[in-house]
């Protein structure tokens, strides 16, 4: 399907949030200097709102925005190329400082599109547009600030609402100033604005976006608010009334598909498949153009270190150029990058929890198949390895891996996988969900677009919100739901796949050499059960570091399951500190007040 690009148009304005965007509002050099009368005129509202979509691709895809929001959690470690790089290791192994350039990603880009956005909502009102298209574009504008200040909140905890000309007012003048002070006052109106600006959005959106292209609905904006409404209810901001609120918002989408166009896939495998990026149950995401770097706004598709750039596609991949087969033998069946392995960047590594317990059934629940690469075929013929052969295959556990001996190609167990400290073979499960076969070089970024939002991830926040309010059953019918998917599978006959759907209700509470299924009840519904499930369901998907630190499970779950971060983890790692950059800039000698708690200036 033609991919309809809704970033053709940049706005490039001298417009100052806070003191470390002024110089980092975009890259691009302006052609035409535009002042704040621009914003007041039809073609200039419509640009303004285009660049608040684009601005998002900071937020979602580039190596500063993959490598906080994934980094350092139960599912993901350092991988080799990481633990050796200083800036990154840091989020792995939360040595993190105020000079981290990495968390500068959000800080430096957010404020100047919340700015933007803060002008194209004071501004619309006055714009000669119909009132259709004056409802769309305040309503636009009211999400990506929502989602904005959530990114935001979500890594440092409260931050400005008022950038200079007041709370949620459009600045147009250099400030000096961080209005950050009081802090606990200031996280709960972040919360309050937030939750207000999507609010507006799920009232005034389409009901449905287009088929071919990711403006916003009202199917994301529901997404959205149910989450807001989950993580505030385990926040300092919580109100009464927020798991309530969340499972009604969630409910309400899943319940109204049809009206908002979504629904769930039938085969999990499709959802992220390459050429499928705008399926129905995708709700939003930050678009990229296959092949179009002027466009994404890319000005070298090889560098990881551009800015906008989606790399997600690199960034996962392990050393598979550099295995032996046999091993030892110094024959290597793959021994040069190809385009469909990708660049192997080897920055993002799936951690033991990963693939030994969320992902301990591997045969009824086809979503680790459908999420990792575990085999890699010869692409050079070489002793008796033909090319398209078998070269390696990565073992579903280190059981089943001796059930495999015998065979031509290696087979390669969970206790050989690469982590910081197992650092000899740098091979481990390969995500695949980013893949872009349509790279002009294997080291290129990706064109393709990046998901924010899916329906499957509502009928989690349904489950984990009915949970906490008591209807359990309500929340075992959600879960039940998406695991049922996940038993589909290509060329199973009607008996077999109603077989594994069974077998989907039940959980091995053994091992893969002793299994043990066991019916899963309500009983079952703890929150770690359910961080498991979105394990299984969203891994990757550059949101389980929040998930983690907005509901308190940081510390316990990396002790647990991240060797490498569980050394130096602490309770102030649920936020990063405030950037050094910020901090220098500001004329307050008491810059500590501006900090968050546990990080030194």
């Amino acid at each position: 399907m033609k991919k309809k690009n809704i970033y053709k148009w940049s706005i490039l304005l001298g417009l100052v949030g806070l003191t470390t965007s002024c110089s980092k509002i975009l890259d691009e050099e302006p052609r035409t200097v535009f002042t704040t009368e621009y914003l007041k005129t039809s073609s200039g509202i419509q640009n303004a709102v285009n660049a608040l979509y684009s601005g998002m691709r900071f937020n979602y895809g580039p190596m500063g925005a993959m490598l906080i929001m994934n980094n350092g959690t139960d599912e993901i470690t350092s991988g080799d190329q990481g633990f050796n790089q200083t800036g990154e290791v840091q989020l792995g192994n939360y040595t993190i400082n105020s000079d981290n350039g990495h968390i500068l990603t959000p800080w430096n880009r957010n404020f100047s599109h919340i700015n933007l956005a803060n002008a194209v909502i004071n501004f619309a009102p006055e714009v000669n547009v119909t009132d259709n298209v004056r409802k769309t574009l305040l309503a636009e504008a009211h999400y990506l600030r929502g989602l904005y200040y959530f990114l935001l909140v979500q890594q440092f905890g409260a931050v400005p609402l008022d950038l200079g000309s007041g709370e949620l007012t459009f600045n147009q003048s250099a400030y000096q100033g961080f209005n950050r002070l009081p802090v606990n006052d200031l996280f709960v109106k972040n919360y309050r604005e937030i939750i207000a600006d999507l609010k507006y959005a799920t009232e005034n959106l389409p009901d449905q976006r287009p088929a071919g292209a990711f403006k916003l609905s009202k199917s994301a904006a529901f997404h959205m608010l149910s989450k807001a409404y989950l993580y505030r209810g385990y926040s300092a901001a919580k109100q009464a009334t927020d798991f309530d609120s969340a499972y009604l918002v969630a409910k309400h989408l899943i319940d109204n598909k049809a009206t908002y166009g979504t629904t769930l896939l039938q085969n999990y495998a499709d959802v992220h498949r390459e050429d499928n990026d705008y399926n129905s149950e995708i709700l939003f995401s930050i678009e990229r153009v296959p092949g179009n770097h002027a466009d994404n706004e890319v000005n070298n598709p090889s560098s990881e270190f551009t800015n906008k750039a989606n790399i997600s596609n690199n960034f996962f991949n392990c050393n598979y150029p550099t295995v032996q087969v046999p091993a030892g033998s110094g024959v290597l069946p793959i021994p040069d990058r190809v385009l469909n392995y990708g660049r192997p960047l080897r920055q993002l590594c799936p951690t033991p929890y990963t693939y030994n317990v969320a992902f301990l059934d591997k045969y009824y629940d086809s979503r680790y198949n459908n999420t990792f690469r575990t085999v890699w075929l010869t692409t050079v013929a070489r002793n008796d390895f033909a090319v398209g052969d078998t070269a390696f295959v990565l073992a579903p556990s280190d059981f089943e891996a001796t059930l495999m001996t015998g065979k031509k190609y290696r087979v390669i167990p969970p206790s050989q996988f690469y982590l910081p400290s197992n650092p000899a073979l740098q091979i481990y499960p390969n995500l695949k969900k980013y893949d872009d076969n349509k790279r002009a070089t294997v080291n290129d970024v990706s064109g393709r677009p990046f998901v924010v939002a899916k329906l499957s991830e509502v009928y989690l926040i349904a489950a984990e919100a009915a949970m906490k309010t008591g209807k359990t059953a309500e929340a075992l019918g959600y879960i039940t739901t998406l695991r049922k998917r996940a038993a589909y599978r290509t060329g199973l006959s009607a008996a077999e796949l109603a077989l594994r759907e069974e077998q989907m209700t039940k959980r091995n509470t053994g091992t893969p050499q002793t299994p043990n299924w066991v019916t899963i009840t309500a009983a079952d519904l703890t929150i770690d059960f359910i961080m498991e499930e979105r394990t299984r369901e969203l891994f990757g998907e550059s949101i389980r570091w929040a998930d983690l630190a907005c509901r308190g499970l940081l510390v316990d779950r990396v002790k647990r399951y991240n060797a490498l971060g569980a050394a130096n983890i602490k309770d102030h790692h649920v936020l990063r500190p405030i950037p050094q950059t910020q901090l220098n800039a500001m004329n307050d000698p008491n810059k500590s007040q501006y900090q968050n708690p546990g990080y030194t200036n």
